[in-house]
């Protein structure tokens, strides 16, 4: 005999808390939010298909026992009123040493997991996500859009994944790491655009372990704004160091005043140290007024990339030291020659660097493709600069710089010269060939 043996569903199932079992309609018009605070109770919350609307943050409290959210295909969050509409708050004061895991944190609190969620916003000051005081936070497949800002880090945290998500059309910043201190964060497979307040952004935090790579970063800035970023690291009070951008594509807005693909600003020239140790490698930068811009940083090292359309610059490093820009294509592709982008590669007041294999063509910056002014330890190898509105090379004001092995040629005839150097002592200009731009000069 075969028997069939039916189970009824309890209030918290293989998937979570129900939250229609705690009174949740998902009918867009009625709150949710007590029954989402009630089902936060029993557990994880699940969600079925459904248009939940929240008229105030609920709250997940980690250091209370396992939290997390995971909702079934279509269904959406929508957030009506202010501060975000899940706010997860654990209790890790520890580090990412497993020594300094409380044995109820590691018990208990258990990787809060966001998963497969819509969330957006009907409040001028809704936001998405907010983290705090969490230790393996784990944000995947989220669509997060029509907030202020979609993730907010803040606070304490520890060990921190954010993939596959969508973080889209807000008026804030993608992913805000804010006030923050934390080691060890992954950002890894995003779509992050039209986040007019930035891609991702880091403000006034501690972070070592930052990790970003195959995203997509697009026109996170507005014309009307601030000037905003793709990626803005901004240390002026804080320190973020041990990082990588990997693999990404940054692109857009080119007719943004003051905006950048990547910039990283440092605290001060007494403390360069506090911005830097970070690689930027195989990405695609392009139609920004600065593709890459370093303020006051130390050792970067940016190899690998392509770049194109750098309005106003590819690359500008102010102030800067201990800089490594290996071999990188910076192209104006004729598909995308629109609005007569610069190109450029300035350097100001920066020191102990070195620049090898770096491919410049058609840099319509009347200066020069590559400018070292004011800088002291440079060493620049390998160098190909073809067909340069400017100087190939302007070495101006500075100090003991080697100049080598470098091809400079312009195709259209002579125009500027190959290699130019003004002021400054100890400067060795050696093995280059050039043709069509001249000859060097003094």
């Amino acid at each position: 005999m075969r028997w069939i043996v039916v189970l009824a569903a309890s209030a918290v199932g293989a998937t979570g808390a129900d939250v229609r079992d705690f009174g949740a309609k998902g009918d867009g018009r009625a709150d949710d939010a007590p029954a989402f605070e009630k089902a936060a109770a029993a557990g994880p919350l699940w969600l079925p298909k459904g248009d939940f609307r929240l008229a105030r943050t609920v709250v997940l409290r980690a250091d209370r026992g396992p939290v997390g959210l995971r909702a079934a295909g279509g269904a959406t969050v929508w957030m009506e009123g202010s501060g975000p509409a899940f706010r997860i708050v654990g209790g890790h004061t520890g580090t990412a040493d497993p020594r300094t895991l409380a044995p109820a944190t590691a018990e208990r609190e258990r990787m809060p997991l966001l998963d497969g969620v819509v969330i957006a916003g009907r409040h001028p000051e809704a936001d998405g996500v907010l983290l705090e005081g969490t230790v393996f936070a784990t944000l995947t497949r989220l669509l997060i859009r029509r907030v202020r800002h979609a993730v907010i880090l803040t606070g304490r945290n520890r060990n921190v994944i954010v993939s596959d998500c969508h973080l889209y059309d807000n008026h804030g910043a993608g992913l805000l790491l804010e006030k923050l201190n934390l080691h060890q964060v992954n950002v890894t497979g995003c779509h992050l655009s039209y986040n007019r307040g930035g891609g991702i952004v880091v403000r006034d935090s501690e972070i070592r372990n930052l990790q970003i790579a195959a995203c997509d970063l697009e026109a996170n800035m507005a014309a009307d704004g601030p000037p905003a970023a793709n990626l803005l690291v901004d240390t002026r009070a804080g320190s973020v160091r041990e990082g990588a951008l990997t693999g990404c594509t940054l692109q857009h807005d080119g007719k943004v005043a003051g905006g950048a693909n990547v910039r990283m600003m440092g605290a001060g020239p007494d403390a360069p140290h506090r911005a830097g140790f970070f690689s930027i490698a195989d990405n695609v930068l392009s139609d920004a007024a600065i593709n890459i811009h370093l303020r006051l940083v130390r050792g970067v090292n940016i190899t690998g990339n392509t770049f194109a359309q750098g309005y106003t610059h590819h690359l500008l490093a102010e102030d800067c030291s201990n800089l490594t820009v290996g071999p990188n294509t910076l192209d104006q592709n004729p598909d995308y020659d629109q609005g007569k982008p610069r190109n450029g590669v300035v350097f100001l007041g920066s020191t102990d660097s070195s620049i090898h294999g770096l491919h410049i063509h058609r840099a319509r910056d009347p200066e020069a493709s590559l400018l070292i002014r004011r800088c002291r330890r440079f060493h620049v190898t390998g160098t190909t600069i073809l067909d340069s509105d400017g100087a190939g090379i302007w070495v101006d004001r500075s100090e003991w710089v080697r100049v080598s092995g470098s091809l400079i040629h312009d195709a259209r005839g002579p125009k500027r010269p190959a290699i130019r150097v003004t002021g400054g002592r100890r400067i060795v200009v050696e093995g280059t060939l050039s043709g069509g731009a001249g000859a060097p000069s003094r």
